[in-house]
């Protein structure tokens, strides 16, 4: 792993990216949720070619303006993407037994759903991947400014590649904005990090850019895919 960081070292996003690929051909792969920082990534990747692997999940409670935006990015860049789903019996069940809002009663109850809507088709995904590409960023959250540009998934037995997690804020806009990279509309009505529909919101100035994610209860705000 050392080896591999230090030679990352003094590559800006793209190239990291580029000499990720070539190490393992044929085995990394870029999860988006189409949110700011994965609309910057994915132009890079597309923009510069690389022989990277998209996907993203598709959760079955996205907003409509979400999925704009995946029409939108398929146009501009002539590039389809993979999409998950959740396993149909597992989302059957749980409607079943608990009813379609059971994410509101309880921590527990909304971590179940996240798992089965998001952890085991990511899981799925993944299979087979050496290196997973992930639009994280230290400004997100509290959970996240101790994650290092590379990391080891140990529970997936991966590598995770981090290109965005020193950028700041005004830097991703900047990118978006110089590019004239498509984002979603949600972003321009307050909305910061954009999951399922029922369970965010838009921040009020000044909040924490994760107070918009399950905003009735008290968590770390995370949901299993990044631990």
């Amino acid at each position: 792993m050392e080896n591999i960081r230090k030679a990352l070292e003094g590559l800006d996003a793209p190239a990291a990216m580029r000499y990720l690929a070539e190490q393992f051909p044929g085995a990394v792969a870029f999860s988006t949720s189409f949110g700011q920082e994965d609309q910057v990534i994915a132009d890079m990747i597309w923009r510069a070619k690389l022989p990277i692997r998209v996907f993203t999940l598709d959760t079955g409670r996205l907003f409509q303006e979400t999925y704009d935006l995946m029409d939108l990015t398929r146009a501009r860049y002539k590039q389809s993407f993979e999409v998950y789903f959740p396993e149909t019996a597992s989302v059957e069940k749980l409607l079943l037994e608990k009813g379609p809002n059971s994410f509101y009663e309880s921590v527990e109850n909304r971590k179940e759903c996240c798992f089965i809507r998001k952890v085991v088709p990511l899981n799925r995904a993944l299979q087979g991947v050496k290196v997973w590409i992930t639009g994280l960023r230290a400004e997100q959250s509290e959970n996240r400014q101790a994650l290092d540009a590379l990391e080891w998934d140990e529970t997936r037995q991966l590598y995770k590649y981090n290109p965005l997690i020193h950028w700041s804020y005004e830097q991703m806009m900047d990118y978006l904005k110089t590019q004239n990279v498509p984002y979603n509309k949600l972003h321009d009505k307050g909305f910061i990090s954009i999951g399922c529909a029922p369970c965010t919101r838009a921040v009020e100035p000044g909040e924490h850019p994760r107070a918009g994610r399950w905003w009735w209860e008290l968590s770390k705000k995370e949901c299993g895919l990044h631990g």
